[in-house]
């Protein structure tokens, strides 16, 4: 079994971490021992926050701003990681972008917007991050995918399909890396409670799932952080969900 500070001396990367998931996700692995970089795309404010947080519990931040979809800002999150920090030993794609739009009305536009943050955000920073994270005795990547991409959800085609290419990109990776020794991973939330901008999902409107609650951004932060641990280094090329049972319903 791990002990608190199983992360002792790594540093984590977590996009999208100013808030929800990504806000729970940097605060457990903080409280693993980790040194994280908080990255937002645009609001320093909550990433100052998150960083702020994880510094009042005594561990260690910094924060850089970054579209990951932009190929310039993703490789200048990891070499400001780096350069701050010293090394890079975790990678957490978690930004992304989840808007419902019926498909009639989905222009190209907004497609691309979505494939952008999402996977080519994801496969930007692994690129950026792979000579640090092939040097690291204790390398992790964790993609964050979502249970619509293995069930289907109406007015989400470009999200469903940008989440269904994560599950891809991270088996392929995990064979790709695993003569490093990185392991790469996939955790699949289902029904967050999380705050959104616009209304509740259409997908989770009247469902509930088997264990009859919805999820907390802390129920997939922790999973995350065993995979980034020790005890999780033979686990490479899994999709692994947190939804409560709700994908076996």
């Amino acid at each position: 079994m791990t002990i608190r500070n199983e992360l002792a001396g790594h540093v984590a990367v977590v996009t999208g971490s100013g808030r929800n998931i990504g806000r729970a996700i940097a605060l457990a692995l903080a409280d693993g021992g980790a040194t994280v970089m908080v990255s937002a795309r645009r609001s320093v404010r909550e990433a100052e926050a998150v960083a702020e947080e994880i510094r009042q519990m005594g561990g260690q931040a910094g924060v850089t701003l970054a579209d990951v979809g932009d190929p310039a800002a993703a490789a200048g999150l990891i070499a400001a990681t780096v350069e701050q920090f010293g090394r890079l030993d975790i990678l957490v794609n978690n930004a992304s972008v989840r808007r419902e739009v019926a498909f009639a009305d989905l222009d190209y536009a907004e497609w691309r917007e979505v494939m952008a943050t999402t996977l080519d955000g994801a496969y930007l920073c692994s690129r950026a991050a792979l000579p640090h994270l092939t040097t690291s005795s204790a390398g992790a990547i964790v993609n964050i995918g979502g249970l619509s991409s293995h069930t289907g959800a109406a007015g989400r085609a470009h999200v469903v399909a940008a989440k269904a290419g994560l599950a891809g990109l991270t088996r392929a990776l995990a064979h790709d890396l695993a003569p490093a020794c990185v392991t790469v991973n996939c955790v699949a939330p289902g029904m967050i409670d999380t705050a959104r901008a616009g209304a509740t999902p259409a997908h989770h409107a009247g469902r509930t799932p088997p264990v009859g609650r919805k999820g907390t951004p802390a129920d997939v932060a922790s999973l995350v952080r065993f995979l980034c641990g020790p005890d999780a280094r033979y686990i490479t090329g899994q999709t692994i969900h947190a939804n409560g049972g709700l994908f076996m319903g």
